[in-house]
């Protein structure tokens, strides 16, 4: 914007067209005699400042043109990272959904190995009950084969018993 203005390095700034070396009165003066001698250094050293203020407005220009830039690169480093975070939540809620599933299924299949347990349990019970009636009955045969293997027992000893 101001680049016309600026010396070659930082030095002082000069007007356009004017010859440093050259001493006299402006190009935008006319020399006439109404001229106060000391208005023309007067006029040099306002200019001069008016430059070294223009400088230092154009270096806090590039400081906050340098510091706008900073603050978008951060804000686009923040929005990627902020969209990076929301993607790897969305995929830790997706494998929480699928842990979830997984659990309630495992529960399920808890629930349905619970009840086939207890109808086996139930089974084994009635099992129990079985073998405790055979035993029952099969002590009941046994103590009919003993009581009629006593009775024949006696039977032969009375018959070898001649009286």
């Amino acid at each position: 914007m101001f680049d016309r203005f600026k010396g070659d390095g930082g030095g002082t700034a000069e007007l356009p067209g004017r010859d440093p070396g050259a001493a006299g009165p402006d190009p935008g003066q006319a020399g006439g005699p109404a001229q106060d001698p000391g208005a023309s250094a007067g006029g040099d050293i306002g200019i001069g400042g008016l430059m070294g203020k223009r400088a230092r407005l154009e270096e806090a220009i590039d400081v906050v043109g340098l510091t706008i830039k900073n603050l978008k690169d951060k804000r686009t480093v923040l929005e990627k990272d902020i969209e990076k975070e929301s993607v790897d939540i969305r995929n830790l809620r997706e494998k929480l959904q699928k842990v979830s599933e997984y659990i309630e299924e495992e529960s399920r299949g808890i629930g349905e190995l619970a009840g086939k347990r207890r109808r086996v349990e139930g089974e084994a019970d009635e099992v129990g009950a079985m073998i405790d009636s055979l035993r029952e009955k099969l002590a009941g045969v046994d103590r009919v084969i003993d009581d009629e293997g006593e009775t024949i027992r006696r039977i032969r000893e009375s018959r070898e018993r001649p009286a």
